[in-house]
């Protein structure tokens, strides 16, 4: 006896995808309908220095600028112009509320829009919106998590605008929202948000690295900043697919599904042509992103099938990592327009690759005359511009190796555990790879050897004495590393792509400033002892090279042969979340917080439980997701199936000839108790979990027992879906989701 209730919906799933047609909208255009370049409505939905120079007097808007570069407090009068201006821009765009747009320690945003209605003392009604309410906003605190800092009847939080990062527009059905930037802070002052600590730490390495190019005789830098590029890989899935699964629905990952006959092994997917649909929603969020000033440059097909990415031009790191947060927000609200789910689990689909957000990590030099500009990680043209870059290049590698557990615990999530070290991403160590020619110059210096002349490569004379050439952007890419240098930037490739870029970054920049301390204080004393400061220079480039020889690895991060030898460098290999979460509240990692003026102790260890409680959280509705998809779906259809087996055998027997069902019947029934025996480990761990003392002991028992047991009984699962008649499969399958 068959339903055919699987089959029936997943074929009226087929016909209702197969007559979408590309959503068409209406691309900016001037008033004679003359389709705009990009060029002339870029930004046109943002409010940041350009439009404020436009608008504001001139002493007001040079009060400004002082103030954000200098990070020092914006005074009343210049918020009070600021916040006049921005309202007429915004009425006169249509827009009729703002909101105090900030970043919770959710990975998500928040936002609590007011009107910009008020009235005057005659009682009628007017716009207003003051310089107090763009400072500042009081959102209700008790529902942020807050990792135990404060108590949750304490409701009390502040967010403060951010004058660093434009003020934007967000367009919605029927409405149009100012957007302001802001921190989230507690009534005590803590920081309860992403944001807060990304621009403490940025101010830590702008802090640091002035220092060093000071001592290395570029007196006139003011400032450094660090620019980040993230690069942003994302599933698409029709809706009529994610809506009959409910583990996508649930976790954003498939808890159940046998990989398809063909997925990526053809290797035909990887920068293939866009499909129609898909270049259309492409087209629409790219639209979308540069109204709002957000510079996306690349598209294209990522290597799973439906797999795609974007990626912008860098930016300095905090405008970027909001920027970041706008991508993926319109990227989900466009992907509804175009009857699509934009997925940015780190493993949506088993079998086949997964996604990341590759962050692009650099640091650039501002307000210093005529160095302004110049990429602290780019080789120069000149003797000095290569020592220094030198400098820095030995500094990053100190920072990264010295803290390279607690990079880990900043990229450490539930979602990347399934993707890091599987053959697809870079493996849970934390390593630099420099590439060929850079490799062999720094491995030379710290072995105090000099460097031969290459005349096949184009070289950059270092023209100090005993300085090799280096071959610029002769550095050739590496996947499976974690940290690669690219040329002129670091990429981080090891961040997952759900994650917001602040909270890795944070860390990044921490590393990094202080190895750039390290480095300023040996210079120093080598100065202070009488040497020049380039001889200083180039001792502590050798003493750097040689100290971080353990870090730097060029070969196969996916190797067996690699995880060998990272242990006998001593590198942490932290494979699970809660072991990688455990370098946050280690005491290195808080006085160098501490020290940095980033965090203080309760707001590191405030992160520290509130990525555990996270993890434990979404573990737990993965666990309950499985258990009723199981229970509910595949159970009840493997039941009908073996039964319609056993009917048919039955009558053969009756006729008298022979039953082919027999042997599919055979193997049902053993899966069938394969899968309630995997059913009953489960509900075993989970009770093991629930009275397990405490968030550590629970995480670790998910991490070491249920996420295996889930895996077990996935695979018993996916294998009663290889026997099951179609008809009765209740689950759209892995073929259907990828390639219909």
């Amino acid at each position: 006896m068959s339903t055919g209730v699987g089959n029936a919906q997943r074929l009226d799933a087929v016909r209702a995808i197969n007559a979408r047609m590309p959503r068409k909208i209406e691309l900016p255009a001037d008033e004679s309908g003359r389709p705009l370049k990009t060029s002339e409505y870029y930004g046109i939905n943002t409010f940041g220095l350009v439009r404020m120079k436009e608008k504001l007097p001139k002493d007001i808007f040079a009060r400004l600028t002082t103030a954000i570069h200098s990070g020092g407090k914006i005074d009343r009068e210049v918020a009070t112009a600021v916040a006049h201006s921005v309202k007429e821009w915004a009425l006169s765009q249509g827009v009729t509320h703002f909101c105090h747009w900030f970043q919770p320690l959710t990975g998500a945003t928040a936002e609590k829009h007011d009107a910009f209605l008020s009235f005057d003392d005659a009682g009628h009604v007017i716009e207003h919106f003051s310089g107090s309410q763009l400072i500042q906003s009081e959102p209700d605190a008790s529902s942020f998590p807050s990792g135990g800092m404060r108590t949750t009847f304490e409701a009390r939080g502040y967010t403060a605008w951010d004058p660093t990062s434009p003020m934007f527009i967000m367009e919605g059905v029927n409405t149009k929202t100012l957007c302001i930037p802001s921190v989230f802070i507690s009534y005590h002052g803590h920081s309860l948000d992403e944001k807060t600590g990304l621009l403490r730490s940025m101010e830590a390495l702008s802090k640091s690295a002035t220092e060093l190019l000071h001592t290395l005789g570029d007196k006139d830098v003011k400032r450094v900043v660090p620019t980040l590029g993230a690069e942003q890989e994302y599933f698409l899935v029709d809706r009529n697919w994610f809506s009959a699964r409910p583990d996508l629905v649930m976790t954003g990952r498939t808890l159940l599904g046998r990989g398809p006959s063909r997925g990526q092994q053809l290797e035909d997917h990887y920068f293939g042509s866009i499909p129609t649909r898909v270049l259309a929603f492409m087209s629409e969020v790219e639209t979308e992103l540069f109204k709002l000033g957000v510079p996306i440059k690349t598209r294209h097909n990522e290597v799973a099938p439906s797999q795609f990415e974007t990626a912008p031009i860098f930016e300095e790191a905090n405008v970027a990592t909001d920027h970041n947060q706008i991508v993926m927000e319109l990227m989900r609200k466009v992907a509804l327009r175009h009857n699509y789910q934009c997925l940015f689990h780190e493993k949506p689909f088993a079998g086949i690759n997964g996604s990341g957000k590759h962050c692009n990590f650099s640091m650039q030099i501002t307000g210093g005359g005529s160095l302004d500009g110049e990429n602290l990680l780019e080789p120069g043209k000149t003797p000095h511009q290569n020592l220094r870059f030198l400098v820095f290049l030995v500094a990053v590698m100190k920072g990264v190796y010295k803290h390279s557990a607690l990079l880990r615990a900043g990229i450490a999530t539930h979602g990347n555990d399934h993707r890091l070290g599987a053959n697809e991403a870079p493996p849970a160590i934390i390593s630099v790879f420099l590439g060929e020619e850079l490799t062999r110059i720094v491995s030379a210096l710290g072995a105090g050897k000099d460097v031969g002349e290459s005349a096949e490569r184009v070289m950059i004379h270092m023209g100090v004495s005993k300085l090799p050439e280096v071959a610029k952007d002769n550095t050739d890419r590496n996947r499976t590393s974690p940290f690669a240098f690219t040329g002129n930037k670091f990429e981080f490739r090891a961040v997952g792509s759900s994650a917001p870029t602040g909270f890795a970054m944070t860390f990044l920049h921490a590393a990094v400033a202080e190895g750039i301390l390290e480095v300023n204080a040996a210079i120093q004393a080598k100065v202070k002892a009488g040497k020049s400061v380039d001889a200083a220079a180039l001792e502590v480039i050798r003493e750097g090279s040689k100290e971080t020889e353990p870090v730097r690895f060029e070969g196969n991060g996916y190797s067996e042969d690699w995880q060998k030898e990272a242990a006998k460098r001593g590198l942490p290999n932290h494979r699970t979340s809660p072991d990688a979460m455990a370098a946050l509240k280690d005491r290195k990692s808080i006085e160098l917080f501490k020290r940095l003026g980033i965090f203080g102790e309760e707001e590191v260890m405030s992160r520290y439980h509130i990525r555990l409680e996270r993890y434990i959280k979404h573990l737990l509705i993965e666990v309950n997701s499985l258990r009723e998809m199981v229970d509910t779906l595949v159970l009840p259809a493997c039941f009908l199936y073996h039964r319609s087996l056993s009917e048919g055998a039955a009558a053969a027997k009756a006729a008298g000839v022979s039953a082919p069902q027999l042997h599919t019947l055979k193997l049902v029934g053993e899966w069938l108790g394969t899968v309630g025996e995997k059913r009953k480990d489960l509900d075993s761990v989970l009770t093991k979990v629930e009275k397990a003392g405490g968030e550590e002991a629970q995480a670790k028992i998910l991490a070491a027992e249920m996420v295996p047991a889930m895996l077990a009984l996935r695979e018993a699962c996916d294998e009663l879906e290889a026997l099951v008649g179609d008809e009765y499969w209740p689950l759209p399958k892995y073929r259907e989701m990828l390639f219909v």
